[in-house]
């Protein structure tokens, strides 16, 4: 399905790739999630889940974290979660609960996304908030640098195979 994005989505899919880079130097998943409401950012964040310990650190939850401490409110009403890459099922069931209005992410997730390529949590009588969902933005870029991270990642890890550790 091609969607057609405006200029302000690129701008703010920018941000999150800018912001995936930030996961990158900290040997992170590179992904990067922006939150807007009404044209200004709420929150940003990116993958924190081996700095931090924990496994729900992902960009879409630390962003989501950060815009509830600002808005001084859980429900994110008449937001756009920009991220560039498709939601994972825990991802996806934050957003829903945090009334999220719209997500927009770059690359398709092949093996967890839950926005249409795996499964589609956004869809269906169970859910209970409906949120309107578009991919493909600057899929190509969000695509490659998280291919170009786990291709240098497998070859590290070869390296360190290579020398015992």
């Amino acid at each position: 399905m091609q969607h057609s994005f405006s200029e302000l989505d690129k701008q703010f899919m920018q941000r999150a790739l800018e912001l995936a880079k930030n996961a990158e130097s900290e040997g992170e998943v590179p992904v990067g999630a922006v939150l807007v409401q009404d044209g200004d950012i709420i929150a940003e964040g990116w993958n924190r889940s081996i700095t931090c310990h924990d496994a729900t650190a992902h960009a879409e939850i630390q962003t989501l974290r950060k815009a509830g401490e600002a808005l001084s409110n859980y429900r994110l009403l008449d937001t756009t979660l920009y991220v560039t890459l498709e939601p994972c099922p825990m991802c996806a069931g934050a957003l829903l609960h945090s009334r999220v209005k719209r997500v927009v992410f770059g690359a398709y997730d092949l093996k967890a996304g839950a926005a249409g390529t795996v499964l589609n949590l956004f869809e269906g009588q169970a859910a209970y908030h409906y949120a309107d969902v578009e991919g493909g933005l600057m899929e190509q870029e969000c695509r490659e640098m998280l291919q170009a991270f786990f291709k240098r990642r497998r070859k590290e890890i070869k390296e360190k195979k290579k020398q015992g550790l």
